[in-house]
């Protein structure tokens, strides 16, 4: 499934939290700083953690102070605690909010200075030390990427600080911590795997050469999303299906490392920080009226048909396999029991256009496929009110 000239290594295997200690070992590790969150701490997963860790001789240090869409203040606090315990490796076990932290503190933690001056792409002044991620999640796929994605405090900005030695050296996907996410978390972490695959399959390529290995990935995820999210939504206990969705969001997340998203994701930050919408829930919202505005080009509309034919949606022409996929991706939402109108949220029109001028601001906003401006954005946000 992974190919072997990726950074991340990725090993997968129901109850693999157990080999986390030798893991670390084999890094040649003896101080291990493990970032986590206060829900995965309470689930018993950071302990389970740490136990294997300390089985292999390793010395560890927890760090659980990190918040939903971790802020410039939560890793602030983790780079000082890191500093003072003075790691050899990071491991990340928790969410992509933990995951992201854990990077941002490695940032801070070698090279000094805020997270406003890693914003962009290999800012770091120093290579940055090994990490481990252990995601709990199947969503953000920040466990195979080089960037982590920290909110300013001061701003409220979310800010992409990317950089090659952040991509994590081993990815550990152990379905059954995932096991425990409350439902609304599972649908709201799977809405966000599937706009990863759906937005990255058609995003400008950020590297250049790496289009079809981005489709790839793009089109396995999007295939396991349609296998496995009802299930998951169903049976939460299905380990397999929880399996599927883990491999799902970890393919997403290369085919970002490799491309990138697109105007979904440009209105999702915006409401957020605005409206306090949750990432994946803004994300899976917008997602149809984003597939349907760039499926007016043929081009694009090609690689959605491409998509839409991969998974088995019906239709005959490029046209009607689009149409099939932005009305899978809106039954999918709908499965999850979600509101999927922004006036659930508190939108109101009047606010449209500062939510729509914010959205072109976004990174995320070059790189969709169709060309897009705040006249656009202010449309496919009404469409969704």
């Amino acid at each position: 499934m992974f190919r072997a000239d990726e950074v991340t290594r990725v090993v997968e295997g129901a109850g693999g939290v157990e080999r986390l200690g030798s893991l670390a070992a084999d890094l040649g590790a003896r101080r291990v700083f493990l970032v986590s969150d206060p829900g995965v701490v309470a689930a018993g997963h950071a302990e389970r953690g740490r136990r294997s860790l300390e089985a292999a001789g390793l010395a560890v240090e927890l760090f659980d102070d990190v918040h939903e869409n971790p802020s410039s203040e939560d890793v602030a606090r983790g780079a000082a605690a890191a500093t003072a315990f003075g790691p050899d490796l990071y491991v990340a076990l928790g969410g992509g909010s933990s995951i992201d932290a854990a990077k941002g503190a490695n940032f801070i933690e070698n090279c000094g200075g805020t997270m406003r001056d890693y914003w962009g792409h290999a800012k770091a002044t120093a290579p940055l030390r090994p990490m481990i991620a252990v995601p709990t999640t199947a969503g953000t796929g920040s466990e195979v990427q080089s960037f982590a994605l920290v909110t300013d405090a001061e701003t409220g900005r979310k800010m992409a600080c990317g950089d090659p030695t952040a991509a994590p050296r081993i990815a550990l996907l152990d379905a059954e911590l995932t096991v425990t996410m409350p439902r609304e978390v599972t649908a709201m972490t799977g809405l966000d795997t599937l706009a990863h695959a759906v937005e990255s399959a058609v995003a400008k390529p950020r590297d250049a050469g790496t289009d079809g290995r981005t489709r790839d990935y793009a089109r396995e995820s999007f295939r396991l999303v349609l296998r496995a999210f009802p299930r998951v939504l169903e049976s939460p206990d299905d380990v397999e299906a929880r399996a599927d969705m883990l491999r799902a969001s970890a393919l997403g997340g290369l085919a970002i490392e490799h491309a990138m998203l697109g105007a979904a994701h440009s209105m999702a930050n915006p409401l957020t920080r605005v409206h306090g919408v949750a990432h994946g829930l803004a994300v899976g919202t917008m997602l149809p009226h984003v597939v349907r505005y760039n499926a007016e080009e043929a081009s694009v509309r090609a690689i959605y048909a491409d998509l839409a034919r991969t998974a088995g949606l019906p239709g005959d022409t490029d046209e009607a396999l689009a149409g099939a996929l932005a009305d899978c991706v809106a039954e999918l939402h709908d499965a999850t029991g979600l509101p999927s109108r922004l006036a659930a949220h508190g939108v109101e029109d009047a606010g449209v256009p500062a939510l729509a001028a914010e959205a072109a601001e976004q990174w995320t906003a070059g790189f969709n496929p169709r060309a897009i401006d705040a006249r656009a954005f202010e449309s496919l946000l009404r469409g969704a009110l």
